[in-house]
């Protein structure tokens, strides 16, 4: 399938990190997801039960992150694509995660990973 939905720059806060004053405050995250869906059904019908409902799925991952305590954003990622797969079935997951202000004068720090579901 070549069809892919994206959201890009979605802001969540959660408590992430592995320093001690990491462990108290929350911090922001950026994700940049790419998600295989098959647009075709939604298209052809112009029915928006057959799209992929972004609105729900960013509401989603923002109530999940919110919820979440994590040392590493390897380990975030991970347990995101696995919430993604259980919560919209999604199958096909890329994920760009974004923790801008942990390297000193860098505007970008982090990870990029895909991940596929049998």
């Amino acid at each position: 399938m070549t069809d892919r939905v994206f959201l890009e720059g979605l802001k969540v806060d959660t408590v992430i990190g592995v320093y001690d004053w990491e462990r108290g405050i929350r911090q922001s995250l950026w994700l940049d997801l790419s998600l295989a869906f098959d647009c075709r059904p939604a298209a052809e019908t112009d029915d928006i039960n057959k799209a992929l409902d972004y609105d729900a799925l960013s509401r989603h991952i923002r109530a999940w992150a919110d919820e979440q305590t994590f040392e590493l954003i390897e380990t975030f990622g991970e347990r995101l694509c696995q919430e993604i797969h259980r919560f919209a079935g999604i199958d096909d997951i890329e994920l760009r995660i974004n923790k801008a202000g942990a390297v000193a004068d860098c505007a970008a720090v982090g990870i990029r990973i895909r991940r596929t579901f049998p």
